[in-house]
C-alpha cells in the first residue's frame, strides 16, 4: 500500500493487485498470518511513512496505537544485563497488526486514483529482459488476462515470485543468502490487569547469543484496547511450544528472567496461541545484477525479509517506498536506468537491517552452512561491547538507538568518541533487577 502512496502523485493510476478480499475495518486475512504475532514500527519507519501519508501516525494513536519512547518505555533484559530506562531518543508506534494494516489501506484508498484487484493472483511479468511491460494475472473468476503498465512494483512479501519471473524473461537467477536460526514464534493476546492498561512499558527479555544452546526470548507490547501481545520465541531446540498451557511456563522458566510469565500470569487470556516458524533472513541481491529490466521494482520483504524479532521489516519498507518516490520525482517517470537506480537505492536501508538480524543469528547452530565468518565474530564482538556499555551509558544507548531506530547508519557507531566510550565500559553499575517503577508493579499486580 505504501508503495501505492508513493507512486500516486506520479502516475495517472496505480492498480494494487492483491490475492486477498481486503477488509474494510481492522480484522485477520489469509496473506497475513504473521498479524497475529507483536509488530512495532521504529521511528525510521515511522517518519518515511509519514512523510508519504502525513498526518497517518496521529490516525493511528487516535485510534488506539501507543507511541512508546525508546528507552523511556522499555524495560529490557540484554545479553548484558538490564538497560536503564534512559531520556527519549526515538520512539516506537505499538499497534496490533490488523489496526495499522486497516489504518493504512484506508488513508491510501482514499485516494480514487488508486483501485486495489482483490482475489486476483499474480502469475508472472509481461515484457521481457530489456524492459517489464506489465503483469500477468488470473482474477477471481479465473479468467487471466495482462495489465498493461508502466511501472510494476513487486511488494508481493516472503512469497515473491520474482526470482522465478525474472528467469522466464531470460534473465540469470538473482544471487541470494539464507541465515536461519531454526526460529519457531508462539504468541498470544492478553487483557491487562485494569490498572495496567495505559502506559505500561513495553517488556524484552532477550536471549545471550554468547551462551552454548539455543536462544530464547520473549516481548510484551501494549497495544490499543488495554490489551497485550505477547511474542515468545526460540531457536533450534529451545522452540516454545504451540499449546496454550504451555505458554505461561514457557515465559517463567524458559527465558532468562520470568517477568513476562508473572505479568500474564496476571492477565486475561483473549486469545489461543498462534504459532510460526516462518522467521529465516532471506535476501535477494537484485542491486547486484548485471542486467536489470527497465519499469521494475522489488521492494520490502520480497526483496529482503528478516526475523520478525527485530521488528524491522515495517520500518524498512515505508523507507523503501519513500525512496521510490523520491527518485521517480528526480528523474522522471519512465526515465532510462530509473529502476536499476531505484533498485541499487532501496539496497541501503535493507542492508542496514540485514546486518541488524543476522549479525546475532548467523551465531546459532545451523543458521548458515559454514557458520559465522571472522568478520561476522569482530563485528560482534564489538556489538558486544557496546551494548554492555549501553547499560550504564546514556550517551552509548542513544547511539545504539539512532541505528536499531533505522534513523542512522550503522556508521556512526565508529564515531571516536563511541570507541572511546566502548573502550571505556558502562559509566554506572549493572542494575540487578528490572527497572520497573513501584507503580507499575502495583498496576501489574505484581506488589
Amino acid at each position: 500500500m505504501l508503495a501505492a502512496a508513493a507512486l500516486a502523485d506520479l502516475a495517472d493510476r496505480v492498480v494494487v493487485v492483491e490475492r486477498d478480499e481486503l477488509p474494510g475495518k481492522p480484522a485477520p486475512r489469509k496473506g497475513l498470518p504473521q498479524a497475529r504475532h507483536a509488530h512495532m514500527l521504529w521511528s525510521g519507519g515511522v517518519r518515511a511513512m509519514e512523510d508519504l501519508l502525513p498526518g497517518v501516525t496521529g490516525t493511528l494513536t487516535d485510534a488506539g496505537a501507543r507511541r512508546a519512547p525508546v528507552t523511556t518505555d522499555m524495560v529490557v533484559l540484554s545479553a548484558h544485563g538490564w538497560f536503564r530506562r534512559w531520556p527519549e531518543s526515538h520512539h516506537v508506534i505499538l499497534a496490533g497488526r490488523d489496526l495499522l494494516d486497516a489504518t493504512v489501506r484506508a488513508r491510501v484508498l482514499a485516494d480514487d486514483r488508486i483501485e486495489v484487484l482483490g482475489g486476483t493472483e499474480v502469475l508472472g511479468l509481461a515484457g521481457d529482459e530489456r524492459a517489464v511491460t506489465g503483469v500477468r494475472v488470473r482474477e477471481r473468476d479465473g479468467r487471466e488476462r495482462t495489465i498493461d503498465a508502466g511501472m510494476v512494483v513487486d511488494a508481493t512479501g516472503r512469497a515473491s515470485g520474482t526470482p522465478r519471473w525474472l528467469t522466464e524473461l531470460g534473465l540469470p537467477a538473482p544471487e541470494r543468502r539464507e541465515v536461519d536460526s531454526g526460529l519457531a514464534y508462539a504468541s498470544r493476546l492478553y487483557l491487562a490487569p485494569e490498572q495496567a492498561r495505559d502506559g505500561f512499558p513495553v517488556i524484552n527479555v532477550q536471549p545471550d547469543t554468547r551462551a552454548a544452546g539455543p536462544g530464547r526470548a520473549g516481548f510484551l507490547l501494549p497495544i490499543e484496547d488495554g490489551r497485550w501481545i505477547v511474542t515468545l520465541n526460540g531457536t533450534r531446540g529451545g522452540e516454545p511450544s504451540p499449546a496454550d498451557e504451555d505458554f505461561v511456563r514457557f515465559a517463567r522458566e524458559e527465558l532468562r528472567h520470568p517477568l513476562i510469565g508473572d505479568l500474564i500470569s496476571r492477565a486475561e487470556p483473549l486469545s489461543g496461541v498462534s504459532f510460526t516458524r516462518t522467521t529465516v533472513n532471506r535476501r535477494y541481491f537484485y542491486e547486484r545484477m548485471a542486467a536489470w529490466p527497465e519499469n521494475f521494482t522489488v521492494l520490502g520483504d520480497a526483496l529482503a525479509a528478516y526475523n520478525p524479532v527485530y521488528g524491522h521489516g515495517l520500518a524498512v519498507g515505508a523507507q523503501s517506498a519513500l525512496v521510490l518516490r523520491d527518485l521517480t520525482r528526480r528523474y522522471g517517470w519512465g526515465s532510462a536506468g530509473l529502476s536499476r537506480r531505484v533498485q541499487k537505492a532501496v539496497a541501503r536501508p535493507v542492508e542496514a537491517a540485514w546486518e541488524l538480524a543476522t549479525g546475532q543469528d548467523v551465531f546459532y547452530p545451523g543458521a548458515t552452512e559454514n557458520g559465522p565468518t571472522a568478520r561476522d565474530r569482530a563485528v560482534a564482538a564489538y556489538v558486544s561491547r557496546l551494548m554492555y556499555t549501553a547499560t550504564g551509558n546514556g550517551r552509548i544507548a542513544r547511539r545504539v538507538t539512532d541505528v536499531t531506530s533505522l534513523e542512522r547508519r550503522a556508521e556512526v557507531l565508529l564515531a571516536p568518541g563511541v570507541l572511546l566510550a566502548a573502550a571505556v565500559g558502562p559509566l554506572k553499575p549493572t542494575l540487578a533487577e528490572p527497572p520497573l517503577t513501584a507503580e507499575e508493579l502495583k498496576k501489574a499486580e505484581l506488589r
